[in-house]
């Protein structure tokens, strides 16, 4: 870690390319739960008053893919006219079943797409994940959160980011924390940066054990004014937040998106695998940083490459390391999906403040 300072951002919830993950992902989910074996790859684009989805979707009984699709949004607060999109916005379907050529690898055992994974941990922060993203990702959840219960005049949609000091390797302070989110217009900028100062962001610092930057390094809605957000604003697509879903760009990443697909499609389950890896390197002590790569060839079981670096913070052996990891779990695509339990409708709850550093999924288990 040779950066002075590091900045990763997290989105809200109703953010346009959330609220197409989460629907690409209650698709996965309801599949799952009428077989474990369906296969998914569904895309959802939002716009002004539209959702369209496309993919291939193999599964033993058609899906409700629109009262999927109303569901999640209406969930995510999108109710009023005034956001020029809602769960009654015109909605379009274009959905076929996985290719035959694909199938046909799959079928045996094989992964469902070439690519490689990696997966990241560190001993920043209690999750073992980087302080930024995971400030990040704090701040966005708990607004969320406010605006049912003691901000409702906060609207759908938001943003934040974290920017850190860091000295040798080490997060030192909180240099900038930005916050965005729509609010309603009557009550003033001033008022919603007060109560995001106290409802979000003094609790959370205080949680990490951290100290409150300048008023002036605090900054809510750049621009000076957000009434309206959501996909009447900003087009969302799904995949578009990977950098968000994963480790705010600390780590490397494969370039595949995680939502929309079922657990045979590696840029999902290779990911985790990683990860899960990567944090029980860090979780039992033998380095303070570790990076795990997979790759994998579309329709072959085994990976053709993994691989591991800890940037010089190893604590034992590399050798030692590398037998303790791959003995952690069968990296061939049926052994991840059944050593971390993948054909399971868990994956809605992945779609919003990262897939990883959040102790109620498989791949985030310490083997003790």
């Amino acid at each position: 870690m040779n950066y002075q300072y590091f900045t990763s951002e997290s989105v809200a919830s109703g953010h346009p390319d959330k609220i197409c993950d989460q629907v690409s992902d209650a698709v996965v989910d309801a599949a799952l739960k009428i077989y474990p074996g369906s296969r998914v790859a569904v895309e959802t684009l939002v716009t002004k008053d539209r959702l369209v989805m496309a993919g291939e979707v193999t599964c033993p009984q058609n899906l409700p893919f629109e009262e999927i699709a109303r569901k999640v949004i209406k969930d995510l607060g999108y109710i009023n006219e005034i956001y020029n999109f809602s769960y009654k916005s015109p909605m379009s379907f274009y959905i076929h079943e996985q290719s035959p050529d694909i199938s046909r690898g799959v079928d045996t055992g094989g992964a469902g797409d070439q690519g490689m994974m990696f997966g990241f941990a560190s001993t920043e922060t209690p999750e073992l994940m980087p302080l930024p993203i995971i400030l990040a990702h704090r701040i966005v959840e708990q607004v969320d959160k406010l605006k049912k219960t003691k901000l409702k005049y906060l609207r759908p949609d938001g943003k934040s980011e974290v920017k850190i000091r860091y000295e040798k390797g080490i997060p030192k302070l909180i240099e900038k924390i930005i916050i965005a989110v729509p609010h309603n217009p009557d009550v003033s900028i001033m008022e919603v940066k007060k109560d995001l100062i106290h409802f979000v962001i003094k609790p959370i610092i205080k949680q990490y054990k951290l100290n409150l930057p300048k008023m002036k390094d605090i900054i809510l809605n750049g621009t000076g004014r957000w009434e309206i957000g959501g996909p009447a604003a900003d087009t969302g697509v799904t995949g578009r937040k990977i950098i968000v879903d994963s480790y705010g760009a600390m780590a490397r990443h494969g370039g595949g998106a995680f939502s929309g697909k079922d657990p045979t499609k590696v840029d999902r389950s290779g990911a985790y695998a990683a990860r899960f890896l990567a944090k029980n390197i860090v979780a039992a002590k033998m380095a303070d940083r570790a990076e795990v790569q997979i790759a994998y060839v579309i329709g072959q079981i085994e990976p053709i490459a993994k691989a591991i670096e800890t940037f010089g913070t190893q604590k034992v052996d590399k050798k030692k390391i590398e037998k303790f990891a791959w003995s952690l779990l069968d990296l061939s695509v049926p052994g991840i999906i059944r050593g971390l339990k993948l054909n399971r409708p868990i994956y809605q709850k992945t779609a919003c403040y990262g897939h990883f550093g959040r102790n109620e999924f498989p791949w985030e288990k310490v083997i003790h």
